[in-house]
């Protein structure tokens, strides 16, 4: 279940990405930005899962750090 997860939020971020890079339109970042924490925090599961608890961790801090910024995006 976590694979189809994290191969969907990464598709999704990759279009939103793609999306603003073409058309130099950037009002999904925020989105983009809240999925690509969604993908970060997935992985970080998924390390965690399979034992990698460094890795998990970190990726998990990424994440929630990632989430933050975009809060604070939304606030200002």
């Amino acid at each position: 279940m976590l694979k189809k997860l994290r191969i969907t939020l990464g598709i999704v971020v990759l279009l939103l990405a793609g999306y603003g890079l073409l058309t130099k339109n950037f009002v999904a970042q925020p989105i983009m930005m809240f999925s690509l924490s969604a993908f970060i925090l997935v992985g970080g599961l998924d390390e965690l899962k399979q034992g990698k608890k460094r890795r998990g961790y970190i990726s998990i801090f990424l994440s929630i750090f990632v989430l933050v910024i975009v809060v604070q995006t939304f606030i200002m």
